[in-house]
């Protein structure tokens, strides 16, 4: 077993509900987004523990979290060696979860924590994952939502993984859930992909989005693209299958062309137009150089997994106690 499967302690006692939230340069909203979790939490009667995993910050956020685990005894800290992202980020706190049922959500308060004992209330009822469904706020850019809803449409038709527009990573699993997809060896993982793909039966609960408490959103162009085409290449060949059916139909395209050649030279008539050809041998080349780039891609990713490197690394924890391990863990 992974040595960061292995709790740091097995004395603390187990909570009904683990709460785990990845931050990255998020120092001003650490301790406004504890005490609002806290609050909820608390009057709801559920016995929880808090797990904040700092994604290699640079702001400040590991020592605010230090800081109020010494007050604070449901909190748990967790710092990685570099930011690994927001993805391996949520399998650090995973790993460390303890609770019955893991709740993962944003650190900036856009997920409301009012609805956190709905989630809880359904997981009750006996869904194994309680997933959420963002309902876009007036300030949400047309950007944003168009580009959202044209990946879930394009993602569920060609993998064959239903998820809904407006899906995120506001969600609760069962502990079942949580040692299956902790199971998973994806080396680029796609945690909404991933938990859809596990089957659990499952409810979804729509939330209305906030604004963000302080700060300015990470998530950026660029990682939304590579988020993208990552999950894309983890879950579905099709881009392979795109490249063969364009492979066939350019290869008619020149099979046409050499017909027309052989029907006029036949008919003494000399072929003109070195233009065409070289229009129809650059357009091969680059449909050529697409599909190399495209396997290119898929055997990079086959390198990732055969490399075994971790996912995470843990460098430092808090919270857990004086016997908690020194060394960094890795996930395997």
């Amino acid at each position: 077993m992974p040595e960061s499967l292995t709790p740091a302690r097995t004395d603390l006692p187990v909570p009904e509900l683990s709460v785990v939230v990845p931050m990255y340069n998020e120092r001003t909203n650490v301790e406004p987004f504890v005490g609002a979790v806290s609050a909820v939490l608390g009057q709801a009667g559920i016995t929880y523990e808090l797990v904040l995993v700092d994604d290699g910050s640079s702001d400040g956020t590991w020592p605010a979290i230090v800081e109020l685990t010494r007050a604070r005894p449901e909190l748990r800290g967790i710092s990685l060696s570099r930011n690994f992202g927001h993805q391996g980020a949520l399998l650090a706190g995973l790993n460390h979860a303890r609770g019955r049922a893991v709740i993962t959500m944003d650190g900036d308060l856009q997920h409301p924590p009012e609805a956190l004992p709905e989630l809880v209330a359904a997981w009750r009822a006996g869904y194994k994952v309680v997933n959420t469904r963002r309902l876009d706020s007036e300030d949400t850019s047309f950007f944003k939502r168009f580009t959202s809803r044209t990946f879930y449409w394009i993602f569920s038709r060609l993998t064959g993984v239903t998820m809904e527009a407006g899906t995120s990573d506001f969600r609760l699993l069962d502990r079942d859930a949580v040692e299956a997809l902790i199971r998973l060896g994806d080396a680029d993982p796609f945690i909404r992909g991933l938990v859809s793909w596990l089957g659990f039966s499952t409810l979804t609960i729509p939330y209305q989005a906030r604004r963000r408490h302080s700060g300015v959103a990470k998530f950026t162009l660029k990682k939304m693209l590579r988020l993208s085409t990552g999950a894309m290449l983890s879950f579905s060949a099709f881009p392979l299958r795109l490249g063969i059916g364009i492979g066939f139909v350019t290869s008619a395209l020149a099979f046409v062309e050499l017909c027309y050649i052989f029907y006029t030279y036949l008919n003494g008539h000399v072929v003109p137009g070195w233009a065409s050809v070289m229009t129809v041998m650059s357009l091969m080349f680059g449909v050529l150089f697409v599909l190399l780039g495209m396997i290119g891609t898929y055997l990079a990713k086959v390198y990732e997994i055969l490399k075994k490197r971790p996912r995470f690394v843990v460098g430092n924890r808090a919270g857990y106690g004086d016997d908690a391990p020194r060394l960094p863990e890795y996930d395997r």
